[in-house]
Formats: structure tokens, sequence, C-alpha cells
């Protein structure tokens, strides 16, 4: 499906971090940088903005910080490359050393919240907004906060936040297409002057097709991941979004062969897991948050999807 105002976000490096504590090597993020240039993908997530005063530089790679000079040298020799998204956490990035968006290596930051947060996001949002950056709000779990709070949290940011963007979050990977459609109508009931976002999960195998129902609903911003990468079961792939959109300014072959030299020996080297599986499949079933999948899979019961299933389910 061809529509000028789509913009394609990749989010492998951020959301994928969240796999391996964002412990990629430089080499691996720069070549997937070039590959997205080569693609014609509009927007690449590096990671996190998050202070090393909070998070530990020891446990966690150099992605869940993106230093200015890290990714100035991610960008190196590659023209009209893809914009360069951070997500900042609520109270976990240093104001005092963001510098303006005229002097930062990065174009875009993002910040995710719960629909109870929406006061400090706005307030996070806003103050980058001020530094000249683009910004989006993704407001996380709408399959749980989805009463009145959702409302007012649109609503509020409508009417307060500087930002271009707001996004809509599966974050378990609960909804069907049809949870889809009345989302997006609901958002642009409360959201007149902005455009939307779609971030999806694929703990049904249902992340490409939420997103394709999201460009149904004219959503404009859609998040993938090369091969699915991302916590737990991962999110819609880059390469079967861009097939999708036959979009003449998209080339899906840069992408394959980066999963062909990258992300599968990745995967193998530091033996990450990823992508659909039963646990997930579960989680996405009853709505619940991932993390209970992945910690079941370290367990010594791991195979024992009935155990899981009812422990999840209460049945």
């Amino acid at each position: 499906m061809f529509r000028e105002s789509i913009k394609v976000l990749d989010c492998s490096i951020r959301d994928g971090g969240l796999v391996n504590n964002h412990k990629f090597s430089f080499e691996f993020v720069q070549n997937v940088y070039r590959a997205l240039a080569a693609a014609g993908v509009d927007y690449m997530e590096a990671g996190y903005k998050n202070s090393d005063q909070m998070f530990s530089r020891e446990e966690f790679g150099p992605w869940k910080f993106c230093d200015d000079d890290l990714l100035w040298k991610m960008k190196e020799g590659v023209e009209n490359g893809p914009k360069v998204s951070v997500m900042a956490d609520i109270g976990r990035a240093d104001m005092s050393k963001i510098k303006p968006r005229s002097e930062s290596p990065y174009d875009m930051v993002r910040v995710a919240c719960y629909a109870r947060d929406i006061d400090k996001c706005i307030a996070m949002v806003n103050e980058f907004h001020d530094l000249g950056y683009e910004t989006t709000i993704n407001i996380m779990a709408a399959s749980r906060d989805n009463g009145p709070e959702l409302d007012e949290a649109l609503d509020q940011a409508e009417k307060e936040a500087k930002t271009e963007v707001i996004y809509i979050v599966d974050s378990f990977g609960y909804f069907y297409q049809e949870n889809i459609d009345k989302l997006a109508k609901r958002y642009k009931k409360w959201v007149k002057t902005k455009k939307l976002g779609f971030h999806g999960h694929n703990n049904q195998q249902l992340a490409f097709s939420n997103t394709i129902q999201a460009i149904i609903n004219h959503v404009d911003y859609l998040d993938c991941s090369i091969y699915g990468m991302g916590r737990g079961a991962g999110n819609c792939p880059t390469e079967l979004l861009l097939t999708f959109l036959k979009n003449p300014k998209f080339d899906v072959r840069p992408i394959l062969d980066t999963i062909a030299n990258g992300f599968i020996p990745l995967q193998k080297e530091q033996n990450l897991e990823w992508g659909y599986i039963i646990p997930q499949m579960i989680t996405g079933a009853f709505n619940y948050h991932p993390e209970s999948a992945i910690k079941f899979r370290k367990g010594d019961d791991r195979e024992n999807y009935r155990a899981f299933w009812m422990q999840v389910s209460g049945q």
C-alpha cells in the first residue's frame, strides 16, 4: 500500500537491545544503520538516552546510553541516512546533558509512558521539543489502560503536549485487527492536531496484520524491526512491512543481507531468543506482560507449556 505520509521507524537496536542488554557491537549497529539507509527507511531508533548515574555501563551495553560521540561515529560516511531516534524514559535521562538538536546526532526523541504518567511524559516531551527535537508520545499497554484514564490521557496530550505523534502501543501483543480499528478511531476522537503511530508485538503472530490495519486506519508512523527482533515475541518484521508498502523508495534487499550476515549469526553467537514461541503466545492471549514468559523460559521446566498456561490463566 503506497501512501506518501507513511514513515517507517526501525527499532531493531532499541527494542532488540532488551534481548541482550543492549550489548551490540559497534560494527553490528553501524551495519544496520547502513542497511536501513540503503533500504530507504525513514528512522532508526538506536537505543535509549539513559543516564549512567542510574544504569551501570558494566551491566548494559553502550546503546542503553547512546552517547552523542557514539551516534556521530555510527553515522559517519552515510549520506541521507535515516533520521536517528532515541527513547528516553521518564526520570532516567540527564536533561542537563542534552544538547539542542542543532548540535546533536539524533533527530527524534520518543518518550514512553503509561496513561497514569501522562503528566510527567508531557513535561519531558515538551522539554525535548523546545530543544528542537521531533518527539513522540508512546502510551504503553493500551490493552490494560483502556478505560477513562486512556481518554483523559489522550485529551491531555492533545491539549498540552507539543509532540508531533502519539503512538498506539500493543505492549503485550494482545490485540486483534478489530481492536486496532476501534483504537485508531478512539484516538482520533481526541487527537486532532497530531499524527498517530503504531507499535505492535508479535505474541499471537499478529504484529504485521495489526500494522496493516493501522495503515488502513490512516496511522502514519509504523514501527518495525529487522527479523522481528525485540523483547519476547518481538515486533513487526521490517522486511515484511517494506515488502507490503509497495513504495518505490524502499528496497528490501539490504535488509535481507543484514539478516543473513548479521542477525542470524548474532542470534547464534549470543544464544538469543526472540519471536513467536508458545509462552509468549500465552502471555499475549491473556494480556500479560512478556517478562513472565521470559522468566519461564529460563527455568528448568521451560518446555512445560501446559503448566505455564495454567499459571497464567489460573485454569
